[in-house]
């Protein structure tokens, strides 16, 4: 089995997988597989060693984890920047931001306190393709390099790492905060310094939840995954709006002042809408997934923008945004990615701008979410199938019968899950009477088609 996932190297800290030492090795491979190439032999010819910015989110397992990546670094002959506790999306400026060859984050996002995982950059801050990583997988096993004497790698500290992102966030901004009250919820994560610190500065008036990390409450009951909390206390306080990021921030979703849920297809609409109106939305195209609502391409069409469409994972949407040049795409879940800023979905960064276009437009968060009709999605699991033969025949009649019934008010998706036995079916209505009948339907031909 693979030891990428879709984001880097997830699993149970000191469990099967992610161990200390499988973190060192993990890190002597990379800078095997990175420690190439014209820049990385130039300096190498200049007598410089390589440098690499390591980051970690604050659950208690960061610490022994970045620990043996920055052993396994230093080993092979790279400096390494420790940059503590930040965001993903710090993690990731930052590499930029210095020219360093590489950086490694310590995170597994939105997932519960006893997880943990190991995302790689490359130089410029961006995610590894594919091929990079199997690379680095295979390199593992392979000959490492051994530098002794003065040709080992110094560990130091990024003491101004938090404020270079902060100036970076705010730097982006078109417009300030100035009379807004806003709710953060940093799900006592690696946000919990920087969020406050760049709305505060940025002019609002801010109130804060879960941002006090002891190492084993990130993500426990906070943060975008659970939004109760942050709904409540925008109401309770009477705040224009409250934002919410996930373990490493590198998501946000957003509550209006009523508490109503804010998502990141809303958001996408927000900004993309915003930005076409300044200029700023490259060839007026917006990228998603598949498995964002019918709506927000509704939306998009009565405003001339394009939506292009991906696979289901922010690697994809940034590789198609690469490609093209795009400035603007992202995910339903809340990964935001703003191009022209970041390199990969920022939370921080994406609810400074929904706060900004909000002072800038003088409009209610409620205001601007009703750009885009949020059609009825239901999405069942069908757990226990064949999911490599979800282009079954059957099941494939069963889906056009259902896409004949919803017309052009509605939509299905299959799609198999990429870690469990299970398909994914998801519909799309204009009502959500006849979105969860459709989907209860398919669910019965998938169970029975595809039984293993």
């Amino acid at each position: 089995m693979a030891l990428f996932g879709t984001d880097g190297v997830r699993g149970l800290a000191n469990g099967e997988t992610l161990t200390a030492g499988l973190a060192l090795t993990l890190a002597q491979a990379t800078a095997v597989v990175l420690g190439q190439g014209r820049i990385a032999e130039a300096r190498k010819a200049a007598g410089k060693r390589l440098t690499a910015v390591v980051a970690r989110d604050p659950r208690i397992s960061g610490h022994f984890l970045s620990a043996a990546v920055e052993a396994g670094l230093a080993s092979s002959g790279v400096d390494v920047l420790d940059a503590g506790t930040l965001p993903t999306p710090a993690a990731a400026f930052l590499i930029s931001d210095i020219d360093a060859d590489f950086g490694v984050m310590i995170s597994a996002s939105h997932n519960p306190a006893p997880d943990n995982g190991i995302k790689i950059f490359a130089r410029g801050g961006v995610k590894l393709p594919d091929v990079v990583e199997q690379r680095i997988e295979e390199a593992m096993s392979g000959p490492k390099l051994e530098p002794q004497g003065a040709e080992v790698g110094r560990v130091s500290r990024f003491s101004d790492a938090e404020d270079r992102y902060v100036l970076h966030l705010l730097a982006s901004l078109p417009h300030r905060l100035d009379g807004l009250h806003v709710v953060l919820d940093c799900a006592n994560g690696a946000a919990s310094g920087a969020s406050p610190e760049a709305f505060r500065t940025a002019g609002a008036k801010v109130t804060v939840i879960g941002a006090d990390p002891d190492g084993i409450n990130i993500n426990d009951g906070v943060g975008s995954t659970h939004l109760d909390k942050l709904a409540a206390e925008v109401v309770r306080v009477g705040a224009d709006v409250g934002i919410a990021h996930d373990g490493d921030a590198d998501r946000c979703l957003a509550v209006d002042a009523d508490g109503n849920v804010v998502d990141g297809d809303q958001i996408m609409a927000i900004l993309a809408v915003s930005m076409k109106q300044r200029g700023k939305l490259k060839d007026d195209t917006l990228v998603a997934t598949v498995m964002s609502n019918l709506g927000l391409h509704v939306a998009m069409r009565e405003h001339g923008i394009t939506v292009r469409q991906t696979a289901v994972g922010d690697r994809y949407v940034l590789e198609d945004m690469n490609a093209n040049g795009f400035s603007l795409g992202g995910e339903q879940s809340g990964h935001v990615i703003m191009s022209d800023f970041a390199t990969t979905g920022d939370g921080v960064l994406t609810g400074l701008h929904i706060v900004a276009e909000m002072a800038r437009t003088g409009k209610s968060l409620a205001e601007l979410a009703s750009v885009m009709t949020v059609y009825p999605q239901v999405l069942v699991n069908v757990k226990g199938v064949d999911k490599n033969r979800v282009d079954d025949e059957g099941v494939a009649a069963a889906v056009h019968e259902c896409e004949e019934l919803l017309g052009d008010t509605g939509r299905v998706l299959l799609r198999a899950s990429g870690t469990e036995p299970l398909v994914r079916v998801m519909v799309e209505a204009a009502d959500a009477e006849t979105a969860r009948d459709c989907a209860d339907r398919l669910a019965v031909v998938v169970k029975e088609r595809l039984a293993l």
